[in-house]
C-alpha cells in the first residue's frame, strides 16, 4: 500500500544508517519482540520471537525533489496478519530507539517527543 513518511522520520533513519552503518537493526521500545532492521533501500520489521518472521517493510523511498521537511513517499508491505495492530506506533518508537543510540534528547521539558 502506498504510504507517507514523516520527513523526521525519514531524516532521523537517514542519519542513524550514516552514522551507525548499515544494515542497522534496532530494538522497538514498547514493542516486546519487534526489532526494524534497517537499510537505505528498505526497513523491515521482524518479529524476534518468531525466528525474525517478517511483520511489515517500508520500501521504494521516493526522494526525488523531495526537501528536507517535507513528507516521503514510500510504500509499505504487510507480511504478518497482526501487522495493522503495530504499524501506527512502531515508527514512532523506532525515532525513539533512534535518539537514544544517536545521543539525541527524546523529550522536551513538558515530555513531548520531539522531532
Amino acid at each position: 500500500m502506498p504510504k507517507q513518511l514523516e520527513a523526521a522520520c525519514y531524516n532521523q533513519v537517514r542519519l542513524a544508517l550514516r552514522r551507525l552503518g548499515e544494515p542497522l537493526s534496532v530494538s522497538l521500545p514498547g514493542h516486546r519482540g519487534l526489532d526494524m532492521l534497517l537499510a537505505r533501500t528498505e526497513w523491515v520489521c521482524l518479529d524476534t520471537i518468531s525466528d525474525d518472521f517478517p511483520v511489515m517493510a517500508w520500501k521504494d523511498f521516493a526522494r526525488a525533489g523531495v526537501n528536507l521537511h517535507e513528507p516521503v513517499s514510500c510504500r509499505l508491505e504487510l507480511y504478518h496478519r497482526c501487522a495493522g495492530l503495530v504499524m501506527g506506533t512502531a515508527l514512532d518508537a523506532l525515532v525513539e530507539a533512534l535518539d537514544g543510540r544517536l545521543g539525541h534528547a527524546s523529550s522536551d521539558k513538558d515530555g513531548h517527543a520531539s522531532r
